[in-house]
């Protein structure tokens, strides 16, 4: 296989990396040691997620393929991409604690649905509770005006309850 072929297989591994991927986060490595980015290659993967270090142009030519606009800006220097395939939250909260922790390790930005986003929104992502407590909220949401009515309808219920049992005693008090 030529270099040319496999340059070109490279860049359709990615496309498809990207093409599949919920969320990519994109990293600076410079300065870190190589057991620094083994723990974080395994950190990354026990999330169900990929961490891969790739040449800036390939990672370009894939990105316009996969129809990402503006990734550009984000790649200059040493770029490791991580592909989140399973949900945006855990990879952003594993990619900034890592940040925090290794103070060699910069996060560039991301792509989160086609859109890329800068450090700050990869902040944020990582700041939203886990996806089970979202959607608890959301559903404790939709249950709350469901709560509200039947309790209003019980109490138009109880007083004609009580409506009734006035005049139930009242009847029986004039017979």
């Amino acid at each position: 296989m030529s270099v040319r072929e496999k340059k070109v297989a490279a860049v359709a591994d990615l496309k498809d990396r990207m093409s599949r991927a919920r969320v990519i986060i994109l990293s600076d490595y410079r300065g870190m040691t190589v057991a620094e980015m083994t723990v974080l290659r395994r950190k990354v993967r026990e999330s169900g997620s990929q961490v891969l270090v790739v040449k800036n142009t390939l990672a370009r030519l894939a990105a316009r393929e996969a129809g990402i606009e503006d990734l550009d800006p984000l790649l200059k220097g040493p770029t490791a991409i991580a592909f989140g395939y399973e949900d945006e939250v855990s990879l952003s909260k594993l990619m900034t604690q890592f940040q925090k922790d290794f103070k060699a390790f910069e996060l560039k930005g991301g792509v989160l649905q086609g859109q890329v986003v800068p450090p700050e929104g990869v902040q944020r992502l990582a700041d939203l509770p886990p996806k089970e407590v979202l959607l608890a909220q959301v559903t404790g949401a939709f249950q709350a005006p469901i709560y509200g009515l039947v309790s209003v309808l019980q109490g138009n219920i109880r007083k004609l309850v009580y409506a009734l049992e006035a005049i139930r005693e009242k009847k029986a008090a004039g017979e």
